[in-house]
């Protein structure tokens, strides 16, 4: 069995989907930057420009989420778990006219999971 390195919850799926309806495919950015603070950013997809300081990590609702290097090097040890909250993020996500913002919850993975954990990619 695979353990997946990113999940969402029922709430952020639905939001998720709602959004897909109005602005079509979407990929998620795990923000590490000093303005937004360590949210996950929702863009349609193509709109943020990926290289090979990013890392896919799996995908949500059909939709990619990747991170950079620097932060996966941080995360790498723990499960995510894409939720919402109300309120206003500082950022350019699709949410945020939604009077909402995506957040990540997350839990390290125990020694069995470390080693069933699904690939990574590396580079865009």
């Amino acid at each position: 069995m695979t353990i997946k390195r990113v999940l969402v919850t029922e709430k952020a799926a639905a939001i998720i989907n709602q959004l897909k309806d109005t602005h079509g495919e979407l990929m998620f950015h795990q923000s590490g930057g000093c303005c937004d603070g360590s949210a996950p950013m929702c863009f349609t997809k193509g709109d943020l420009l990926l290289d090979d300081n990013d890392v896919w990590l799996g995908t949500i609702e059909g939709c990619d989420f990747h991170m950079s290097k620097d932060q996966f090097e941080y995360w790498k040890h723990t499960q995510l778990t894409i939720d919402v909250t109300p309120g206003r993020g500082a950022s350019f996500s699709l949410e945020i006219p939604l009077g909402i913002r995506f957040l990540i919850r997350s839990r390290l993975y125990t020694p069995g999971e470390s080693e069933q954990l699904e690939p990574v990619r590396f580079g865009a």
